[in-house]
């Protein structure tokens, strides 16, 4: 079986790509049956393939350690490895500032100077919870609110110096009635152990943040923005792994600059499996208080993409969903396999590539690609995020050919997010949105 080390190489030598790409072409989808048909959850909350099975490990309203209540609205998580063989699951949770009855609060107050920021004198609901388990038994030791003040934190991503980047899909400011401009990345330890001081990475730019992901060897972060006219940015630090210590921002665009629209809402311009040599264009003014980094990196060349969603690293390479992309407006994934010299004055030698790896043509196969993690086999998981009357969410699995399966269905009225493995692959964990329920998921990955 491939593991996560190997995907990168099998998925660019398998010849299934091509396979996909004359699926795409005729107008189908290439498709696998998975781990086999979906068995009905006589819970009526999760079907899963034979073998798999799940349990509840938090949910909406249970009391935390610290005495507050679990908040609704659970979307982007990562899983860490911790001392003394326990993980943490830092969770995000996607509440604006009229969410505050469906915040981590109930009867209790945060001292407002505890949060990023707050409104009427009370500390804004959106943040981060924090789950430490014992990863044999799936008990949850400690769980507490590690993150509060902030707006719609949606996606983000793990670090390699063991925290969670949370980002806020938001730039409501002051004339949104909130005390102060939104739209930034914060950094959270998964080790805090308590509620941890808001500090915005501004110089990593302020938009409509979707989701992050660091390259390991640079230390450069890649990050996506949910937006229809999106860009996907890199950040430059400084100083590796001290982002707080500033660094250069940077939106992607193909080095044919006359190509600078990925979405194929007109017809499929990129095709599936092409490659595209990529070039890098410096970003000024990050802090955007017109809220125009999108528009100002397209008028000078970056590349469009249909809202960019999560994003996840491999090795050597990671993968970004794009939610509304392609003819069908069903959803895209990207690949970006960086340049051996990515942020240096080589790279322009010897440049970083983009793929579009897939695109779905048929809703009934893969619909709003949202967040997405790779599975110890080698195939992506990815969450659907379809926002019409009656859902018909699921976890879809797509192998390293491009061929697409269910993994999951979800039987509520609700998207899953946050998908997740435990450090040694055992273990699946994935958020149900709202109401809010964090499962683990094991079986024969």
């Amino acid at each position: 079986m491939l593991n996560r080390r190997h995907f990168a190489g099998a998925a660019l030598a398998f010849a299934g790509l091509a396979t996909q790409s004359r699926a795409a072409a005729s107008g189908l989808m290439a498709t696998t049956p998975g781990y086999g048909p979906l068995q009905p959850d006589p819970a009526g909350l999760l079907d899963l393939p034979p073998g798999f099975s799940y349990r509840t490990v938090s949910q909406l309203g249970q009391k935390m350690s610290d005495g507050l209540l679990v908040p609704d609205r659970a979307d982007g998580m990562g899983c860490f490895a911790l001392d003394k063989g326990r993980i943490a699951l830092v969770r995000n949770h996607e509440l604006q500032p009229r969410h505050r009855a469906k915040g981590p609060f109930g009867e209790s107050a945060i001292n407002p100077a505890e949060a990023f920021d707050s409104r009427d004198g009370a500390a804004l609901p959106g943040g981060t919870t924090t789950l430490v388990l014992d990863p044999a038994s799936l008990t949850v030791e400690q769980e507490y609110l590690s993150l509060v003040g902030t707006i719609r934190n949606c996606a983000g991503g793990v670090t390699p110096w063991n925290s969670w980047l949370t980002c806020e899909e938001s730039v409501d400011g002051p004339e949104d009635g909130v005390g102060q401009p939104h739209g930034w990345m914060f950094d959270v330890p998964a080790d805090a152990g308590k509620l941890v001081k808001a500090e915005p990475l501004k110089a990593m730019g302020r938009f409509n943040r979707e989701a992050a992901a660091v390259d390991p060897r640079t230390g450069i972060v890649y990050m996506t923005e949910d937006r229809s006219d999106s860009l996907f940015y890199r950040f430059l630090p400084d100083v590796p792994g001290s982002l707080q210590r500033g660094g250069r921002l940077q939106a992607l665009a193909l080095h044919n600059r006359s190509f600078r629209d990925s979405r194929n809402w007109e017809g499929q311009a990129m095709q599936p499996g092409s490659w595209h040599f990529a070039d890098w264009i410096d970003l000024d003014n990050p802090e955007s208080p017109a809220d125009d980094l999108r528009t100002r990196g397209a008028a000078k060349g970056a590349l469009v993409f249909a809202r960019g969603e999560g994003v996840h690293w491999g090795e050597d390479e990671l993968y970004f969903t794009c939610t509304s992309g392609g003819l069908a407006k069903q959803g895209q994934i990207m690949r970006y396999r960086p340049s051996r010299h990515e942020g240096t004055a080589a790279e322009s030698k010897l440049p970083g590539r983009l793929q579009l790896f897939l695109e779905s043509t048929d809703r009934a196969q893969f619909s709003f690609g949202d967040n997405l993690t790779v599975a110890p086999n080698g195939h992506l998981i990815v969450c659907e995020d379809q926002y019409d009357d009656v859902v018909d969410n699921h976890l879809r699995g797509v192998t390293p050919h491009g061929e697409v399966y269910a993994f999951g269905r979800i039987r509520v009225q609700t998207e899953p997010a946050g998908v997740c493995f435990s450090p040694d692959g055992s273990t699946m964990f994935v958020n149900l949105y709202s109401p809010t329920r964090t499962l683990a998921i094991r079986g024969p990955f």
